[in-house]
């Protein structure tokens, strides 16, 4: 043994991995004088830890990092058990491994852990497989842009919270048929069902323009509010209270085209406030200037119609309003 190994074995210096300057091999086109792995057929991978066995014809499938290690151009470290030292994770090496092998890969459907292949990918500058990545991450984003969500609010805080940060306009669909202490009468269920049929066609029709949320935690049995800039711009409330053969019953009623209306008057607010001020107000109101609202069809909120102060626009489909239906036909309206 000579005195340079006696050395290093005594002082441990044999076992620590360094840079090394492989012998001249034959080039891809038979002629020798580059240096790296080609001379040899097997090529031993350490990805911190991760231990993979693979040809160098694998290896230089792609015009990598790999291939520039393995012709010489890229300085390689190896241990002295011929192992290739790669300071990476080696969790999805052995996916690259496999794409250079077949051109092709599953890749995962978790976009964290699609991320993490892309980012291996381009650390070894494997073309092909970045862009097989970044064409699966388009996919699953067109995917995620086409589905509706319809947030449910747990809570009168993140209620708040999330109209008053929401860039789009809001409609809110509180629904609660369990809050009625009184009896339906016959066409209340059908129209319940009908506003929350009503809610999610629009939810689709304009999604993406407008956050449509629902909550069923509320006191109403059936209301719709719309806001824009963080307030509330109206509200159409769909319930009322009817005598109907000496009992009081809760009646649900289906404004079909009054919703779609304020659903469509709310869409001022979807580019940051283009309606806002007193000209958006006056867009808002349907009416017009100078007409009042029907006794127990609409309400305004907020003072007198002057001074510019904004206002909340209620429809109340006759809510808290009785009517006796016992007097042939005659109906005598009482206030709550």
């Amino acid at each position: 043994m000579s005195a340079e190994a006696s050395a290093a074995r005594a002082t441990g210096l044999g076992a620590t991995p360094s840079p090394v300057s492989l012998p001249p091999c034959p080039d891809p086109d038979g002629s020798r004088g580059g240096r790296g792995l080609l001379g040899s057929k097997y090529v031993k991978l350490n990805v911190s830890g991760s231990l993979h066995y693979t040809t160098v014809q694998t290896l230089s499938k792609e015009d990598s990092l790999l291939r520039s290690i393995c012709t010489g151009d890229t300085e390689a470290t190896i241990d002295p058990e011929g192992w290739v030292v790669l300071d990476r994770c080696g969790r999805h090496f052995g996916l690259v491994l496999n794409f250079l092998r077949d051109g092709s890969v599953p890749l995962p459907e978790d976009s964290r852990e699609l991320e993490e292949v892309l980012k291996e990918a381009q650390y070894y500058r494997v073309q092909g497989l970045v862009q097989h990545c970044q064409n699966a991450m388009q996919k699953q984003k067109d995917v995620y842009e086409g589905v509706c969500r319809i947030p449910m609010i747990t809570s009168a805080k993140e209620e708040q919270k999330i109209i008053a940060t929401c860039r789009k306009p809001v409609v809110k669909l509180q629904n609660n048929r369990g809050n009625n202490k009184y009896s339906y009468t016959s066409n209340s269920d059908d129209n319940l069902l009908k506003n929350i049929e009503l809610f999610d066609k629009l939810g689709l029709r304009f999604n993406g323009r407008v956050l449509f949320v629902k909550d069923v935690l509320g006191d109403e049995i059936c209301c719709w509010s719309f806001y824009g800039e963080g307030r509330k711009i109206a509200e159409v409330c769909c319930t009322s209270i009817v005598y109907a053969t000496e009992k009081k019953q809760t009646k649900v009623e289906f404004p079909e085209a009054r919703i779609f209306e304020e659903t469509l008057n709310i869409l001022i607010y979807e580019t940051g406030g283009r309606g806002s001020g007193s000209s958006g107000l006056a867009l808002l109101d349907p009416r017009g200037p100078g007409l009042s609202p029907g006794a127990g069809q609409s309400e305004e909120e907020g003072g007198s119609g002057g001074g510019g102060e904004r206002r909340v626009r209620r429809i109340h489909v006759r809510r808290h309003i009785m009517h006796d239906e016992r007097s042939g036909g005659q109906q005598t309206v009482y206030k709550d």
